[in-house]
């Protein structure tokens, strides 16, 4: 599969990468189908999965992802010395809601905890701030972070959910890699609010999450006619397309979509060899303006 960089470093990642989340949230698999799911993004060339401290049920099951994750990098017979894990801290999952913690003792917490769900003996590949928290500032927020870098804890970090002026702000505690922002064609607000112009330009890997709309929108896509004329044109699935074109977008961009299926991460890997035109690009744009 194609790489890229990580960022401003000098380690490369796979062109498209694997999202852990549907693994691990209520309605997720048995844990040997996620596995499964694993070992075959691994042998399809993917070597960024994106996970999360809070990728589980509630708050009994935090860090559910992160161990399955590592258990299932520990069973594979191949390489993985290649593989970046990246997850995230920040979120809290109180019966099951979704809520921000930005509390630096919070943080502080979590690192080692992820930290030892990824075996404790090797740094975290990148570690990501998941959502600015308004009750902290961004400064207070991200010096756990600091401190783990300088500690070896972290090895790379990242945002997720940041404006162009917090991802400056964050750039001036340490030194920032990546953004993680929702980015789909009924959300295309990074092309707008300047983020994806300002990672290019920075040299910041964007890391679109949801690419292809979430699980409430994804069957929706064979409605948007540019998109499923488009994939039948090319003998590809409609989320083929929609991974395409996000990836046209900037060469920044490197989509993680989620999986639970070995056949998704199957469709999903083939999406790095369909290349679109700038007059194909412009036909999604038009057909998914709001």
């Amino acid at each position: 599969m194609e790489t890229k960089k990580l960022g401003n470093t000098n380690v490369t990642m796979s062109a498209i990468g694997l999202g852990g989340m549907p693994m691990s949230v209520s309605g997720r698999p048995p844990e040997s189908q996620s596995i499964q799911v694993i070992h075959r993004a691994l042998d399809l060339g993917v070597t960024v999965i994106d996970t999360a401290d809070s990728y589980c049920k509630d708050e009994s099951d935090k860090h559910h992802n992160e161990q399955l994750i590592y258990k299932a990098l520990q069973e594979y017979k191949g390489d993985t010395s290649q593989v970046i894990l990246a997850t995230k801290g920040g979120l809290m999952r109180p019966k099951g809601a979704w809520t921000r913690n930005g509390n630096p003792d919070h943080l502080r917490k979590t690192i080692r905890e992820s930290f030892a769900a990824f075996g404790g003996e090797k740094a975290i590949d990148l570690w990501q701030y998941h959502s600015p928290d308004p009750d902290y500032t961004i400064e207070e927020a991200l010096a756990p972070a600091k401190e783990a870098v300088e500690e070896g804890l972290i090895k790379f970090v990242g945002v997720s959910n940041f404006s162009v002026e917090q991802i400056k702000r964050a750039r001036d505690v340490v030194e920032i890699v990546s953004v993680q922002n929702q980015y789909n064609p009924w959300y295309r607000q990074p092309e707008f609010d300047g983020v994806l112009e300002y990672c290019e330009k920075e040299g910041l890997t964007f890391l679109p999450w949801s690419p292809l709309g979430g699980s409430n929108r994804v069957g929706r896509l064979k409605n948007i006619k540019a998109i499923s004329q488009l994939a039948k044109e090319k003998g590809v699935s409609v989320y083929n397309i929609v991974l395409a074109w996000l990836m046209a977008k900037s060469p920044c961009v490197v989509p993680i979509p989620g999986a639970s299926k070995v056949s998704s991460i199957e469709d999903s890997v083939r999406a790095a060899d369909v290349k679109l035109s700038g007059d194909e690009v412009a036909n999604i744009d038009r057909a998914t303006a709001s």
